[in-house]
């Protein structure tokens, strides 16, 4: 049963809304609140209320108490996702929005919403490359602005502002890069040749050119070397591709005798474990990286391993049990 008087507060909360008197109503609603805090309906009306008086943080949290009195009713989601939009915490708004879709996946308002949010996240994603890009061409970074510029496309292709930055940036790398081609030495231009080769998916005239430059430098006792361990962990790439394992495991145990926490190396090498169906191996690889810290493995790769770890687990139990 309602609490009568926590009924007739909302009401007249409700009378002080329609009015415009909203500090007035959300007296009345938190009041109501105070008498029967399971009723998710009285911090949404006090929510609404912030809104129009442009108090984000109070919003947030009233839609934080609507959401904890009734965790399935989706416009607690909806008010409390308002007011991290209005704070421009768009991250932790877009984590609401998908709270609220596992409660009601189908609610327009919030799939509205995560639609408005993503593509502002994706505007100031864009705009943050474009600063960086400018700041790395004023600073005489000119490769690295082609890559954030070559990012920022990626996001918003046919930017203006991201094409009349490329235009002016674009002749100035490729004369450097014309330059720096030209004192490559033949290992090196070997190396290069495959890169080139690779990107344009010719994977095995890629594996030729890198097994040139790796034969020479072994020849001239340079098989640890920087270019060398390049040309290594491009060709293992190659191998991958074309879903030769072994040859995958052997550079990337190449690429590991000289860089021991190439957590790239050790993430192929774990993917063509699994390929040969070396599990035990995979899974002492997926291990390797999990036990680094954080930010030198990256998300993707955290999230890439752990995934491998749970499968590589369940798959070395079953084998047990088979015995």
């Amino acid at each position: 049963m309602p609490n009568a008087q926590a009924e007739a507060l909302k009401a007249q909360g409700n009378a002080f809304f329609k009015a415009g008197q909203y500090a007035a109503a959300i007296e009345k609603y938190e009041a109501a609140a105070a008498m029967d805090n399971t009723v998710p309906a009285y911090w949404s009306n006090a929510a609404a209320c912030h809104e129009k008086l442009g108090q984000y943080e109070q919003m947030e949290a009233a839609g934080r108490n609507c959401i904890k009195a009734d965790k399935k009713f989706v416009k607690g989601y909806f008010r409390l996702a308002t007011a991290l939009k209005g704070q421009n915490n768009l991250s932790e708004c877009i984590k609401t929005l998908e709270s609220g879709l596992s409660v009601q996946s189908a609610n327009p308002d919030l799939k509205r919403m995560k639609k408005e949010v993503l593509e502002l996240q994706r505007g100031e994603q864009v705009a943050t490359y474009c600063r960086k890009a400018d700041e790395q061409m004023q600073g005489g970074d000119i490769a690295g602005a082609v890559k954030t510029l070559e990012l920022a496309s990626r996001l918003d292709a046919g930017n203006p502002d991201i094409d009349r930055m490329k235009a002016k940036v674009q002749p100035k790398f490729e004369a450097m890069e014309k330059r720096r081609v030209a004192g490559l030495d033949a290992n090196a231009t070997h190396k290069e040749k495959g890169d080139d080769a690779y990107k344009a998916a010719n994977f095995e005239g890629a594996i030729d050119h890198y097994s040139k430059c790796i034969d020479a430098l072994k020849a001239q006792g340079k098989d640890h070397s920087e270019l060398a361990l390049k040309a290594y962990s491009n060709r293992a790439a190659c191998y991958k591709q074309i879903s030769n394992f072994d040859g995958t495991i052997g550079d990337c145990t190449a690429v590991l005798e000289i860089d021991h926490e190439n957590v790239k190396a050790l993430v192929r090498r774990a993917q063509a474990f699994e390929g040969v169906e070396r599990y035990r191996f995979a899974l002492q690889d997926v291990k390797t990286v999990l036990a680094m810290p954080f930010e030198k493995v990256g998300r993707s790769n955290f999230d890439m391993c752990n995934g491998m770890q749970n499968r590589l687990n369940r798959t070395v139990q079953q084998l047990k049990s088979m015995r």
